[in-house]
């Protein structure tokens, strides 16, 4: 007797009124537990019942698949190849632009915008003497 009280029993379509399909719907939004869970733990019998409830009463936005769960196609090691050689050359041609910019500037208005480096650390860099 204790192992049918303690078993959820089977329950038909028209067992299932509003207010206990919004509470599974809640659980399930809440994450506090799977779609399948709840069809085990509420003896629910439908496959897809609590998947239908969620896109019929749940607040979730079912109209447009979730990007997230979609699984991303990998790239071939060609096309990996491919995107890099294009992003360095990108760099590439940036670096060159700005290296020209900074020439102009320095030719036209006298300015030195890139630091001349000294082979010696000079001495105020250097540790202070106690």
């Amino acid at each position: 007797m204790k192992d049918k009280e303690n078993k959820r029993l089977k329950r038909s379509q028209r067992d299932y009124n509003m207010a206990f399909k919004l509470a599974v719907i809640s659980r399930v939004e809440k994450g506090e537990m799977t779609y399948k869970q709840a069809q085990s733990t509420y003896g629910i019998q439908g496959r897809s019942t609590v998947l239908v409830w969620l896109r019929k009463f749940g607040n979730l936005d079912w109209s447009k698949p979730n990007l997230l769960f979609m699984s991303k196609s990998k790239e071939t090691p060609a096309q990996t190849i491919k995107r890099l050689e294009k992003e360095l050359s990108d760099e590439q041609l940036k670096n060159k632009i700005l290296n020209t910019m900074i020439d102009i500037s320095d030719s036209q208005y006298g300015t030195q915008i890139r630091k001349k480096f000294s082979p010696k650390p000079s001495s105020a860099s250097g540790k202070k003497e106690e």
